[in-house]
């Protein structure tokens, strides 16, 4: 259940935070960090937790995006970077990107609060 209701809250944060639009891409990382500091788990689950969010997120929304130009702009960036004209794997290498961020910053925040009080 904490698992879930990480990933749900991790999530819903950055979706949040993206709404604001002025703060930069990486300001989510926050949010994965808060969410670990408060919701105790081990440091696996929350990496999990975190990266699972994000990927979830992440993938969804440049989906949905791409969806509505018709993978025209992703599927040219495909061609330019070495992914073969793919524009599904730009889109999980969107979400491998953000959840990778967002799993370190969980992990992070795992840890810190397991760390020994001085």
């Amino acid at each position: 259940m904490k698992f879930l209701s990480a990933l749900l809250l991790t999530a819903l944060l950055a979706f949040a935070t993206g709404l604001y639009g002025l703060l930069p891409w990486w300001s989510f990382a926050f949010t994965s960090f808060i969410v670990a500091m408060a919701i105790h788990q081990k440091a696996g689950k929350a990496f999990l937790a975190g990266f699972t969010g994000l990927f979830l997120l992440w993938s969804v929304l440049a989906f949905l995006i791409d969806n509505a130009n018709e993978h025209i702009l992703a599927t040219k960036v495909a061609n330019i970077l070495p992914l073969g004209g793919s524009y599904w794997v730009l889109i999980l290498l969107t979400g491998l990107i953000g959840g990778l961020v967002s799993g370190l910053a969980a992990l992070t925040g795992s840890y810190l609060r397991q760390s020994p009080k001085s």
